[in-house]
């Protein structure tokens, strides 16, 4: 794990056990901190070693030094939150922890990336990049293994951290070697008090990098105001030499932009172009999103169950030129979104769980055909029979999948298994 100096002897009061705080919490404490712990849920708390465990509703918020909060919390609405500001305590989370843990740790560099969509995409393909080309490097953030439980890269590694809004907001000091903003769209409203409000929140990645430090935008977010330009911003292109069509896992229009991100980043990280290139080739791909499953007779299957809502399925349909789309589950909204745009590309829907026959209605409205599945078994079975060589059978729900699974990643094994038993 990461330890700090910087830590020992302080009060720190962490609210939240799941996976980074309770990662939080024994940083802390083998760092030799004073952490007081507390999560609504006994058996989070049962796995609090070396803290003291007290309800922090009753406590004494003038005793701390830090409140340190899960990015969950949402801080425009928590009592506890408003708390810590009437007692004067700051408000923090384990990336600004990470960020004051830095002088302790072997030179290294930071690469912090944050917008609404493809963020997730990007670190990976950024760490995917440096290790393939034999850079000590991980990920984390709001991917992969809380950073703090991460033991420490020797000298010369790069730290790739998907940054959230919210953990933006529990950061004051980090100073990343290059900073990435891929785009802003309307998003977790319920958080901030206007739209231009969130853009601030994600903008202030910015904000905390030294001048001669590197920050990556999309230029467009210069345009429509919601970021102001500044001296040694560059902007998210695509390098001339590089062919999308050579990177299985990176298809359609939005990564482009994910792997301009990554091409750019890690160009200022040092890596040549054929390093790079490599890379690309390689990248596997995050499981459920956009995840090439296999092929079978010239039909390609693709599980992009992380697709949980209209917006984040629209880019799958914008990749493929003709899909069996598999759609449904249990909607967020009555209506189809962005995914309209793409219908051109639809060969036959295959609609399944509770949003079935709404959205059977709504795509023959638009003139899409439609065989009414009911069951994801029923739509692999069916869209696996009728594919012809050249087609895409794409599970990209646009949906919740509480109806029929677990959560999103359920759904997608059910789908990889179906099709792995064809």
């Amino acid at each position: 794990m990461i330890t700090a100096k910087a830590w020992k002897d302080k009060r720190y009061a962490v609210y939240g056990l799941a996976r980074s705080g309770l990662a939080t919490v024994r940083a802390l404490v083998a760092s030799g901190a004073q952490v007081t712990a507390w999560d609504d849920k006994g058996e989070a708390r049962a796995q609090a070693e070396g803290a003291a465990l007290l309800d922090l509703n009753s406590a004494d918020f003038s005793q701390f030094d830090s409140f340190v909060v899960s990015p969950g919390v949402p801080l425009n609405t928590h009592p506890l939150a408003q708390r810590a500001r009437e007692a004067g305590v700051e408000i923090i989370g384990d990336i600004e922890l990470f960020a004051r843990a830095r002088p302790n740790l072997p030179p290294h560099k930071v690469v912090g990336i944050t917008g609404t969509n493809g963020k997730s995409t990007t670190t990976a393909l950024v760490h995917h990049i440096l290790k393939a080309a034999g850079m000590p490097a991980t990920m984390g953030g709001n991917i992969g293994l809380p950073i703090l439980a991460q033991d420490p890269l020797p000298e010369g590694g790069v730290y790739v951290l998907e940054l959230s809004s919210y953990q933006i907001d529990l950061t004051q000091s980090l100073d990343c070697d290059v900073a990435v903003l891929l785009n802003i769209t309307p998003d977790h409203l319920d958080r901030y008090e206007s739209f231009d409000a969130y853009a601030a929140s994600k903008a202030r990645l910015f904000t905390m990098q030294s001048p001669d430090q590197t920050a990556l935008v999309d230029w467009s977010l210069f345009e429509r105001g919601l970021v102001a330009p500044a001296a040694g911003f560059n902007s998210l292109t695509l390098p001339s030499g590089y062919d999308q069509a050579g990177w299985p896992a990176l298809q359609g229009p939005h990564n482009e932009q994910n792997a301009a991100a990554a091409i750019e980043t890690a160009a200022w990280l040092g890596l040549g172009e054929e390093e790079i290139a490599a890379g690309l080739r390689s990248y596997p791909g995050l499981p459920h999103r956009m995840e090439r499953v296999r092929e079978m007779n010239g039909t390609l299957f693709v599980n992009d169950s992380k697709a949980t809502n209209a917006e984040a399925a629209a880019p799958a349909l914008a990749a493929y030129p003709r899909i069996r789309w598999i759609v449904g589950g249990q909607a967020k909204t009555k209506e189809l979104g962005d995914t309209a745009s793409h219908f051109d590309h639809v060969v036959r829907a295959y609609t399944i769980g509770e949003a079935g026959p709404l959205f059977a209605t709504l795509l023959r409205e638009r003139g899409v055909d439609v065989i009414e599945s009911e069951t994801l078994e029923n739509a692999v079975k069916c869209s696996a029979r009728d594919s012809l060589p050249g087609e895409t059978v794409l599970l990209s729900p646009a949906c919740a999948s509480f109806d029929q699974f677990r959560d999103f990643e359920a759904r997608g094994e059910a789908f990889k298994a179906l099709v792995g038993a064809l």
